[in-house]
C-alpha cells in the first residue's frame, strides 16, 4: 500500500510540475495565484493533519506549516492589493487543486502511523516540487519586484519546511 501511495504521491508531482511546465511564462497575476494556491494546499493538508495525527512530531510540523503559509498567504493578499492586481487562476493553480484534493482523500483513508508516514512523505515531496517551482519558473517569471522579493521570502521559509518534512520523515522509519 505505501508503495501505491508513493506512486500517487510521485505521479501528482510529475503532473503538478507538467503544468507548471506547459504555463511557459506565467503572468504576475497567474503567479500569485498559483503561489497562494500552494500555499492554501499545504494549510489544508496541515489542517488534516492536526486532527489524525497523535504524533508530536508530526502535529509540531503540521502546525508550523498552518503558521508559515498563513503569514506567507496573507503578506500575498496585502501585496495583490496594494498592487490593485486581481489573482488568476490557470491551468497550474487547478491542477495543484485537483491533484490535492484527491491527495486529501487518500490521506483521510489512512490512520496513525500509516497516516503519519504518508503525509510527511507527502509534505517532503511537495515541497520539492513547490521549491523547484519557485526557482525555476516562478521567481524568474515574476515582473514585479516585490512579488519576486515575497517569492524569494517564500522560497527560503519552504526550503526549511522542506529539510523539516525531511528530518520528520527520518524520524518516522
Amino acid at each position: 500500500m505505501l508503495v501505491r501511495l508513493s506512486a500517487a504521491i510521485a505521479a501528482a508531482m510529475l503532473l503538478s510540475s507538467a503544468a507548471l511546465a506547459q504555463d511557459a511564462k506565467p503572468t504576475d497575476p497567474q503567479i500569485a495565484h498559483i503561489a497562494y494556491t500552494a500555499g492554501v494546499i499545504d494549510i489544508t493538508a496541515a489542517k488534516q493533519a492536526l486532527e489524525k495525527s497523535e504524533n508530536k512530531a508530526v502535529k509540531a510540523f503540521a502546525a508550523d506549516m498552518v503558521r508559515d503559509h498563513e503569514a506567507v498567504n496573507d503578506k500575498a493578499l496585502a501585496l495583490v492589493k496594494k498592487l490593485k492586481v486581481t489573482p488568476e487562476d490557470n491551468d497550474t493553480s487547478r491542477t495543484l487543486s485537483k491533484n490535492a484534493a484527491a491527495k486529501l482523500k487518500e490521506l483521510a483513508a489512512l490512520k496513525g502511523a500509516a497516516f503519519d508516514k504518508a503525509y510527511i512523505d507527502n509534505e517532503v515531496a511537495y515541497h520539492k516540487a513547490v521549491d523547484s517551482a519557485l526557482e525555476t519558473l516562478l521567481i524568474p517569471s515574476a515582473s514585479n519586484a516585490e512579488l519576486k522579493s515575497l517569492l524569494q521570502t517564500g522560497l527560503k521559509i519552504f526550503q526549511g519546511h522542506e529539510q523539516h518534512a525531511e528530518h520528520v520523515a527520518a524520524e518516522l522509519k
